[in-house]
């Protein structure tokens, strides 16, 4: 093919999507495309509802199916990503959900399934978060979970172990999972399912449930430490849990978000849901009605298959989209670009100090963006730097106060090292991440350079110079974390 004829067919392919996007743009402006994860969100769609005795076989038969397609040929588990590698947390939590929803232990896809999972150690060796869904249903034994005592919620700020010190999605998950631990409530399980074959050896023999996940000194400190914990948390006056009690359905109320849910994000919302359901909630007590709501608008049902997602993206879709269309060679006055630019200008947080204020420099105003439609307490850098990109590219005097206010607050969220996390300022307390309930492995929010790089881009595009400190930080922090391969 002569270059010639390449650049033809290429400039042919550009516009065949640019039309295909033009056509996906819905009549607000704004775009929204489905975000598909792994297996173990919808399976704890289903392990929620059997948790409230609620099943749903239709949807329940659907997701069981898009489960199955999923399990992997490979290695006959489930991985965290397409084609990935055999993960155990989401292999237990996913035949369970396969069992509950009906599929037989004998079956062809759960005797690999289990096989695989006996091979790498079975369902003790799974993580915190999955034990915890296990205690739940009866499946261990409570002690088989570290201790996290309610009382968390009421340290002060600059106690180690305060709420604030971890990253948004973390906060929002624990403070309704601290209700679930301080009550531990049970299942209703209607259908009396349990997955004791999951298990090398009976749970409530096992004595491995807690490691040292890290490896280090600390590690070992921690362990010690929940011994301790385990003993002395009962000994809590029954005053003081309540107050804690109190103060962590307070945080989860305050932040409910409405049908968007707490957070945005399904993990946070489920819990919610079943804490509400702990401390007495009806179905139609108006958060509860509210929490489930918000689960709910998470389905996707597609033929004869069905899932849910971890969250909505319209923001990231619709920014994303912009610039995508603008490079393509969209005008900038034309109706797809200014509807999209009035939609996303609209959902700029301006009057709300979410948990971000409480380490922003200066004071700085809101003026970020969220991931989804709304998220008010949870504005993010990385959604707000690819919104004022393409704001700023959009080339309207109609964005120009969006932009002063977005670039104002991602400079009042750079962190002392230069960089930025995602969603608060220096959120690096590293020690944390050897608590044994950290196993997971995503407790923090610190800087990273994909993040910091976007937040670079949009605040160099949006005029401010070289030599600016903020940037000068920024430049710093990068070059500093770039791998002795070139990359980052």
């Amino acid at each position: 093919m002569s270059p010639e004829a390449f650049d033809a067919r290429l400039d042919g392919e550009v516009e065949t999507a640019a039309d295909f996007l033009r056509a996906q743009q819905r009549e607000d402006g704004h775009w929204l495309y489905k975000l598909e994860a792994d297996a173990t969100i919808p399976a704890e769609y289903i392990l929620l509802n059997h948790f409230l005795g609620e099943p749903e076989p239709l949807l329940e038969a659907k997701m069981a199916k898009y489960l199955r397609r999923i399990q992997s040929d490979r290695h006959h588990g489930w991985p965290l990503f397409h084609d990935g590698d055999f993960d155990l947390s989401a292999s237990v939590k996913a035949y369970f959900a396969l069992k509950l929803a009906g599929d037989g232990p004998d079956a062809a896809h759960m005797v690999r399934a289990r096989e695989t999972i006996l091979a790498h150690g079975g369902a003790a060796r799974a993580n915190v978060f999955t034990r915890i869904t296990l205690a739940l249903f009866e499946q261990v034994p409570w002690r088989a979970i570290p201790v996290m005592p309610i009382g968390i919620m009421s340290l002060p700020s600059w106690s180690p172990f305060n709420i604030l010190k971890v990253s948004y999605w973390s906060r929002t998950v624990i403070a309704p999972l601290l209700i679930l631990m301080s009550e531990k409530p049970c299942a209703a399980n209607p259908d009396g399912i349990d997955i004791h074959e999951l298990f090398v050896t009976p749970p409530e023999e096992e004595r491995r449930y807690m490691v040292n996940h890290t490896g280090a000194k600390l590690g070992y400190a921690f362990l010690a430490l929940d011994m301790i914990l385990r003993r002395i948390e009962p000994l809590l006056p029954k005053r003081a849990r309540r107050h804690s009690l109190d103060k962590a359905v307070s945080f989860i109320t305050e932040r409910l978000n409405g049908e968007d849910g707490l957070g945005g994000i399904f993990p946070a919302m489920a819990n919610t849901v079943m804490a509400f359901r702990t401390l007495g909630y009806a179905n139609d007590h108006p958060h509860f009605e509210t929490a489930r709501k918000a689960i709910r608008k998470l389905l996707v049902e597609h033929n004869d298959e069905a899932w849910c997602q971890p969250c909505l993206s319209p923001v990231w879709d619709t920014a994303l989209a912009m610039q995508a269309l603008m490079e393509a060679g969209e005008p900038t006055s034309s109706p797809s670009i200014e509807k999209a630019a009035g939609w996303i200008r609209d959902l700029q947080i301006t009057n709300v100090r979410g948990d971000w204020a409480s380490k922003a420099r200066n004071n700085v105003d809101p003026g970020g963006w969220a991931f989804q439609y709304r998220n008010d307490f949870y504005p993010d850098v990385d959604d707000t730097a690819v919104v004022g990109m393409a704001l700023d590219r959009a080339d309207s005097s109609a964005n120009d106060d969006a932009l002063r206010r977005a670039a104002h607050w991602v400079i009042g969220m750079q962190s002392k090292n230069g960089g930025w996390g995602s969603f608060d300022v220096d959120n690096t307390h590293y020690y944390l991440n050897h608590i044994p309930f950290a196993d997971h492995g995503a407790l923090l929010d610190p800087p990273t350079a994909d993040v910091s790089a976007r937040c670079l881009s949009f605040l160099a595009q949006a005029g401010y110079d070289k030599d600016h400190p903020v940037l000068k930080a920024a430049v710093a922090y990068l070059r500093a974390e770039q791998e002795d391969d070139g990359s980052w």
